[in-house]
């Protein structure tokens, strides 16, 4: 494996790394009543995964719409991934948004719980293709 496959192989993994420690974060958050910090580490856990397929093609992205974008592009038009996918994808960074700037926005608890299930299907979904990739 050449220098630059290793450093490239490292980052995914430290980008999927990053997106475990989200899911985990979410739970604890959700559990202590936590609702907009639990929809917040969802979709990070979200991001943090499309981060890994960014560093995994070579792509350069430098904000979240750029990233949902690409993703959409790369894996979801090409049919990698289920359109599903992406569908969660953007509602979650619009709950996101709501959830962290929004005015008197009050999250619903089955939003929230929607999001969890979505999130870790989505890390899950994304950590199969690059483990498939790296072997």
């Amino acid at each position: 494996m050449t220098e630059e496959k290793t450093r490239i192989t490292e980052l995914c993994l430290y980008r999927l790394k990053q997106a475990e420690e989200s899911l985990l974060e979410m739970d604890v958050l959700k559990h202590s009543g936590h609702i907009r910090g639990a929809i917040n580490r969802a979709y990070y856990a979200m991001f943090y995964a499309i981060q890994a397929l960014v560093v995994q093609q070579k792509a350069q992205i430098s904000k979240h719409s750029g990233a949902i974008s690409f993703f959409d592009k790369e894996f979801v038009k090409t049919g990698i991934v289920d359109k599903r996918f992406s569908k969660w994808l953007h509602r979650l960074f619009d709950l996101r948004q709501d959830a962290d700037y929004g005015s008197m926005f009050e999250p619903a608890e089955n939003q929230c719980d929607q999001a969890m299930e979505q999130a870790e299907e989505f890390v899950q979904q994304i950590r199969k293709y690059i483990q498939k990739s790296v072997e």
